[in-house]
């Protein structure tokens, strides 16, 4: 018989922001949440319990725990404790997660990523980055999201407008949805996206950086960090230029807004292999998993096997780990619970 023994440091945990620079403006919805803090105008995401880091950094992104270490070096001491057995046999010393807070204060060029296939032919990664955005806030009169080509688009018509940088003809190509708190939109990589200004959202990913940014011209200095130094025909091949029918749409959008049970799953079928998302609200009791917790509303505690106790209040972000075992959420209190796919789920 063969048991875990549990490191002191893997234990659910509040995490302070952690608000790496980016390109876009955003923030003031993050700070709201938060109750204060860091609105600066290039703040618009907060990387929560994160072990990954900005593409082509060494530390830009990783998350610390509140003694300074990071929470990248303490999961790969001990990742049975943080992970579990199973997902240490399926994924490494990987959380195989990524979370944000995104807060778009204008919208985000039209951009997409790769797959596991090409991130591991081209970019020396296990993963590549589908993602899914859990919208909690909106703003402004339109909030939208863009989705996907309308139609088919031949591969020479998406080469020129990255050429000549087109941006109406590359916004206008993509599917128009608007979103409102609750809605959820699965993104497969190699899906051209774009989220709309005044839409905040938790966003799960993979957990690379791997961004390939069609629309550059306006949002970043020059061409060169667009395309993750690749050739832009090679860059280009991870793009889906299907078009996506009404169908297609329906299978990666979902409205769970109007929806009050207790604990609702949020996210596509399709997203099953890559992460989990709840909406849990007043008492729950979560299985062993590692998770991110992101406290929406209200005031409780999370109560841990070995009979701690986590205070939790809006704005709060806790990392969970596995060995924190059967856990309960206890109050009036609405969070998302964001979790790594199931280790058997991902082929």
């Amino acid at each position: 018989m063969s048991s875990i023994h549990t490191s002191p440091s893997a234990q659910a945990t509040v995490l302070p922001a952690n608000q790496p620079q980016q390109f876009y403006r955003g923030g003031s919805s993050i700070a709201a949440l938060r109750g204060g803090g860091d609105d600066r105008e290039f703040g618009p995401e907060d990387w929560v319990a994160s072990t990954t880091t900005r593409f082509g950094q060494d530390e830009a992104g990783l998350s610390r725990l509140p003694d300074g270490r990071l929470l990248r070096d303490v999961v790969s001491a001990d990742p049975q404790s943080w992970l579990g057995a199973e997902h240490v046999s399926a994924f490494g010393d990987s959380t195989a997660l990524l979370v944000k807070l995104l807060d778009a204060g204008q919208r985000l060029p039209v951009h997409c990523h790769p797959d596991d296939g090409f991130a591991k032919r081209h970019l020396g990664s296990r993963f590549g980055k589908t993602e899914a955005w859990v919208v909690v806030g909106t703003s402004g009169s339109n909030p939208v999201v863009h989705l996907g080509f309308r139609d088919d688009v031949a591969p020479e018509v998406v080469a020129e407008w990255v050429r000549t940088q087109d941006s109406s003809a590359m916004v206008g190509s993509l599917n128009e949805i608007p979103v409102n708190p609750g809605d959820t939109v699965h993104v497969p990589a190699g899906t051209p996206h774009a989220i709309g200004a005044g839409v905040f959202i938790v966003e799960l990913q993979q957990p690379t950086d791997f961004s390939i940014t069609l629309e550059w011209q306006g949002f970043l200095s020059d061409a060169e960090g667009a395309f993750l130094g690749l050739d832009t025909a090679t860059a280009l091949e991870t793009v889906n230029r299907s078009g996506f029918d009404d169908a297609t749409l329906s299978s990666l959008v979902k409205r769970t807004g109007g929806i009050g049970e207790g604990r609702v799953p949020l996210l596509a079928e399709d997203a099953q292999p890559f992460f989990r998302a709840d909406r849990l609200h007043g008492a729950a009791e979560l299985d062993p998993s590692f998770g991110v917790l992101i406290v929406l509303d209200g005031s409780g505690e999370l109560h841990c096997a070995d009979g701690s106790r986590l205070p939790l209040h809006r704005g709060t972000t806790a990392v969970v780990p596995h060995a924190a075992g059967q856990t309960r959420l206890a109050g009036d209190l609405t969070t998302v619970l964001c979790r790594p796919p199931a280790a058997g789920s991902n082929a």
